[in-house]
């Protein structure tokens, strides 16, 4: 059996809600507070801090406390595992391909 790296299964986990997928949208394009972050959701603070926090675990965006607020960044090359997780798909993908109708 095939093992990946925990960070993999956490940023898997992390990308399967629809929120934290439009906040790492977002955060390609810049910095945001979790306040800016928030507004377009008419979410509360409490709660996309805790979305935050599962990005944050799952080692995609990363926090620093600037002043009142708390500013949130996309960790560069986050996504190289998940990358490497997805090129291993496409060749079982095409396996499959080769395969159909063979039974």
């Amino acid at each position: 059996m095939v093992q990946y790296r925990p960070g993999v299964d956490r940023a898997f986990a992390a990308l399967a809600d629809p929120t934290r997928r439009a906040v790492l949208e977002r955060l390609g394009s810049g910095s945001a507070t979790i306040s800016e972050l928030a507004e377009p959701f008419g979410m509360s603070l409490t709660g996309m801090k805790k979305h935050i926090r599962l990005l944050e675990e799952a080692e995609l965006v990363t926090t620093e406390k600037v002043g009142r607020a708390r500013r949130c960044t996309l960790v560069p090359y986050a996504f190289e595992g998940i990358s490497t997780w997805l090129q291993r798909l496409d060749r079982f993908a095409q396996v499959v391909e080769r395969t159909k109708g063979a039974r």
